[in-house]
């Protein structure tokens, strides 16, 4: 991706992910409303594991963060020995991470969900996910890392096919194993468990496969600890910053909740109603972000900065662009795709009036995680961690505070469109800085 167009790269790597990251969400939905029909606890149940699983997905995204950042690097500096070294070594870095965390994960299952407030009814179902569930971290790691490091030699297409078709297999076996099939016993909650497990085997072996096989990314020789600690300690210096700004941004949309629960019940579910119709229409901004780090990592290797410049321009047009098209179309229909979810005026009114808002911001929140993305690409993770920390912590918590105290809900949209404009102005000036010196 040192040659040819960059805008051409950058819909190359950008278009599939959308599809993959829609099929990954299509997961926790399946899974949701099949496990809503089991019952009130084992739907609390699944709730309760879901800051849990995040925070350790967290783990995996900042591990496949880092691995893309130094492979990218290396692919552009044209080091070939290396870049089969850092593949290698950041997928063992990834085994035995996600080992030590899974093993204490099955250590202290109940003591955890005890402290977050779960009660023995809902209990009996997290143990029985949660047992599965750890053990399973290393499918879910490993590919998600795997498929980092294809991405970051330039292949979006098969990751994106290999996470579409984990969502299929997901989704399919959700209901014969939560309810039963013929001799297939209904599991319950465990159910989601097994299917979820089971649906990662594709993932690991298809990545595997295409990194091995395919591109011969793989090294079965043991390095010098000197050179294995080098690569470990690059890839922690981008992946600890990334998994820090991922869990920011949920810890983020919690304030703000506990921030609109002074308002009432009504206003709670309204803006969750809009939260959830903006995660869905932040997914081309999240694929923009995924797409454009390794076209960054790989120019960054080969010193050509002028097309990182030119890429995050092109992506920060991509990005107003596509909020311009969103804001009118919530403008025009904001009211009706609320109504799909709930018919209650009060909730209508908090979710439109949050959708009149913000939309037209995410231009600027879509100029913040592709910069961010692009610190991550050249192992300047912790400028990234900056941008979510100022845009989360330093000015959409306080501003949404007083917004609220001062006009109510509307202050809190009010205060998270100021803070996505802001923080897209400090993106700006550290990418000025940083990345596009030449």
């Amino acid at each position: 991706m040192t040659t040819g167009p960059v805008a051409g790269h950058l819909a190359r790597m950008t278009l599939p992910m959308v599809v993959g990251i829609l099929a990954v969400l299509s997961i926790s939905v399946a899974d949701t409303y099949f496990v809503a029909q089991l019952g009130t606890n084992e739907l609390a149940a699944l709730s309760f594991t879901f800051p849990v699983v995040f925070c350790m997905a967290s783990i995996g995204i900042g591990l496949g963060a880092g691995a893309s950042s130094v492979v990218s690097r290396a692919v552009g500096s044209g080091d070939e020995r290396r870049v089969r070294r850092l593949a290698t070594d950041s997928l063992i870095l990834a085994l035995l991470i996600v080992g030590g965390l899974a093993t204490l994960g099955l250590l202290t299952i109940e003591p955890l969900f005890r402290l977050l407030g779960a009660r023995p009814a809902q209990m009996e179902h997290i143990v029985a996910y949660m047992r599965i569930w750890y053990p399973g971290m290393v499918l879910l790691v490993v590919p998600m890392v795997a498929n980092n490091i294809l991405r970051a030699t330039g292949d979006a297409i098969f990751p994106s096919a290999i996470m579409v078709v984990a969502a299929v297999v997901n989704i399919t076996l959700d209901p014969i194993l939560i309810f039963g099939l013929g001799p297939i016993p209904a599991l319950g909650v465990e159910g989601a468990a097994w299917a979820t497990l089971a649906a990662r085997f594709a993932p690991l072996a298809g990545s595997l496969y295409l990194l091995h096989r395919r591109d011969r990314l793989l090294e079965f020789t043991i390095p010098p600890m000197a050179e294995l600690r080098e690569c470990w300690r690059s890839i922690a210096a981008v992946a600890l910053p990334a998994a820090m700004g991922n869990v920011i941004n949920p810890l983020g949309y919690g304030i703000l909740t506990a921030i609109v629960a002074s308002f009432g019940a009504d206003a709670v579910a309204g803006f969750g109603v809009a939260t959830r119709i903006e995660a869905l229409a932040l997914v081309p901004i999240f694929a923009l972000s995924a797409g454009i780090a390794p076209i960054v990592g790989q120019n960054w290797g080969a010193g050509q900065h002028a097309r990182i410049r030119l890429a995050l321009t092109q992506c920060f047009a991509a990005g107003a662009l596509w909020a311009v098209l969103l804001a009118a179309s919530l403008w025009l229909f904001g009211a009706e795709i609320v109504r799909l979810f709930s018919a209650e005026v009060e909730i209508v009114q908090v979710a439109t009036g949050y959708l009149d808002i913000v939309p037209l911001s995410l231009a600027g929140y879509g100029a913040m995680v592709c910069a961010a993305a692009a610190f991550n690409a050249i192992g300047r993770a912790g400028r990234g961690l900056v941008l979510h920390v100022v845009r989360t912590l330093v000015l959409t918590a306080p501003l949404a505070w007083l917004g609220a105290e001062l006009i109510g809900p509307p202050g809190v949209a009010l205060a998270v469109a100021a803070a996505n404009v802001a923080s897209a102005g400090l993106a700006v000036w550290l990418s000025r800085r940083t990345l596009v010196r030449s």
